[in-house]
């Protein structure tokens, strides 16, 4: 069965707010802090489902994604670069600025879950999409990478007022200082 897999660096007080400082969050940057183990190649082991999957972007993700990813050539970036992206925007009518890239037309949650009868479907960043997807009960698995400090301030994962939802640690690991922890849907919902 095809998931939503939510991809996001994380402090250990939840924010996800401008991990790697292109924002202009004056907290930014501080997933770098910790060094590049936790940030480099594929660090929350998406593996095949690059490969596969589709990957959902909000416009001013996309937007930062598609000046960094094509002049890479790695081979997670090559991945990066090859799978198809969509593109949630409001105002953007073509996405020709990165290759695989298509705007979403229309209702967001009928758009994922249509998309998801034939594949997987990662998140990063994109902290509106991502909402709009757990208001619609939508994801499937978290993918965080948690680092050891507290923001106190910022976009958080889940904020106030959040659904409830039961979910099952599949596996935690620890990456240099960080954590990497994934949760899926837990079968007692």
């Amino acid at each position: 069965m095809n998931r939503v897999i939510v991809i996001e660096f994380m402090s250990l007080d939840g924010v996800i707010q401008d991990p790697d400082g292109n924002e202009g969050f004056r907290q930014g940057g501080w997933a770098f802090r910790y060094g590049r183990e936790p940030v480099t190649n594929d660090p929350f082991a998406l593996g095949e489902a690059l490969d596969t999957g589709a990957l959902l972007l909000g416009r001013r993700t996309w937007e930062m994604f598609a000046k960094i990813w094509p002049g890479r050539d790695d081979p997670f970036s090559a991945q990066m670069n090859a799978m198809p992206k969509l593109v949630v925007s409001r105002s953007l009518e073509q996405a020709a600025g990165w290759k695989n890239s298509t705007v979403v037309q229309g209702d967001l949650a009928a758009a994922v879950q249509e998309r998801k009868r034939t594949q997987d479907i990662m998140v990063m960043g994109s902290a509106g999409v991502i909402r709009t997807l757990m208001a619609s009960d939508l994801v499937d698995e978290y993918r965080l990478m948690v680092f050891p400090l507290i923001l106190g301030e910022g976009t958080r994962l889940f904020p106030d007022g959040s659904a409830s939802v039961n979910l099952a640690l599949v596996s935690a690991q620890t990456v240099g200082p960080a954590v990497k922890l994934i949760y899926s849907r837990s079968e007692n919902q």
